[in-house]
């Protein structure tokens, strides 16, 4: 296994993100499975786990909390994030930090995070009347968080701005990154940013949510070519690898073929070549001009769509209950997040 240092600690490289655990035919989380798979991992070096408030509608925490009872508190970091970036109309971060601490079966958290920091949360995790992240840094001092930090899709304006506020505050940043969005999400960007903060960079999204391990059969053979024996996703995660200031990559595993082929690839570095980097960059070039254009046209309609009043009953509730001060916020919230997932949908 590829280790990393982080202020003293030896972290695994891969990190194992439950966001995409296996799933029975009913879609409820295969616990066995996971397990199993947590057995794997741990067995070949990964001690790094990471679930969220809202992954698998909440059992997330539960299942990789149990499957961590079988193994001593101090062999493994388990990292969750407060979800301030879920529409709602009020936070309690106290009762949810609590929640998550019982829910996981621990006193403490190795790691947590700000849950998706972006233009439409910055306002929520920095507002006084939720009290989150003195909350938060008050817990790092008791010791219930050992390492606080945070996610963001933000854009570069908007990541720059919470760092110029909060860069002491915050020990590591987890991004999407992968070599289609070095340049179609700014990855690039964000990443030489981070690296003159001096902030250390988790990565999410290594292979795209499985896209970038499915490539078309011409990139397949271009990739084989030049080793015939690497996966599609092996490629991906090794140029993840390559990038300065990158500590931990999580990626999301579903099956056990997927833990034992990446495993495989982080038992030891064998770095890309300038002209295996140089191709992927190519490879990803049409995706990134057919995503370009569909983001527009999705951004496009999500700003005629906010003009349509919401027939979610969800949205309709918080919009109720949200004071008028706050309602632009929401509705700027509800059309990023219908354009997000339209991008999503189209790449």
């Amino acid at each position: 296994m590829i280790y990393k240092d982080f202020q003293g600690l030896k972290l695994s490289q891969l990190g194992f993100g439950t966001m995409r655990l296996p799933l029975r035919e009913d879609k409820s989380i295969d616990a066995e499975q996971a397990a199993a798979m947590t057995s794997e991992a741990i067995a070949k070096g990964v001690n790094y786990f990471d679930t969220a408030w809202p992954y698998h509608g909440g059992k997330s925490e539960l299942v990789i909390g149990e499957i961590l009872k079988q193994y001593p508190r101090e062999s493994f970091y388990l990292a969750d994030k407060f979800p301030g970036h879920q529409i709602a109309p009020s936070y309690d971060v106290k009762g949810v930090f609590e929640r998550q601490l019982k829910k996981c079966g621990v006193e403490y958290f190795d790691f947590y995070l700000l849950h998706n920091v972006y233009e439409n949360s910055i306002a929520v995790y920095e507002d006084e009347r939720w009290n989150i992240l003195p909350y938060l840094l008050e817990q790092k001092k008791n010791g219930r968080i050992r390492h606080l930090g945070f996610s963001t899709h933000a854009g570069v304006p908007a990541l720059e701005a919470f760092l110029e506020k909060h860069a002491n505050e915050m020990e590591f940043c987890q991004i999407e990154l992968n070599y289609l969005d070095w340049t179609l999400q700014q990855a690039k960007e964000k990443c030489e940013l981070l690296n003159r903060y001096g902030i250390p960079i988790w990565v999410m999204e290594p292979v795209r949510g499985g896209k970038l391990a499915n490539l078309p059969a011409a990139a397949q053979k271009k990739l084989h070519a030049l080793r015939p024996e690497a996966s599609d996703a092996s490629w991906a995660l090794r140029w993840v690898q390559e990038i300065p200031g990158v500590t931990m990559i999580l990626s999301g595993m579903s099956n056990m073929a997927q833990m034992q082929d990446n495993l495989a690839t982080f038992d030891h570095p064998e770095p890309l070549s300038a002209e295996e980097q140089a191709l992927l960059l190519e490879i990803a070039k049409p995706c990134r001009r057919a995503g370009s254009r569909k983001a527009a046209s999705a951004a496009a309609r999500a700003r005629r769509s906010v003009r349509r009043k919401s027939t979610s009953p969800a949205v309709c509730r918080s919009w109720r209950s949200a004071s008028r001060s706050s309602r632009a916020g929401l509705r700027s919230a509800v059309s990023a997040r219908r354009s997000n997932r339209k991008l999503l949908n189209y790449l």
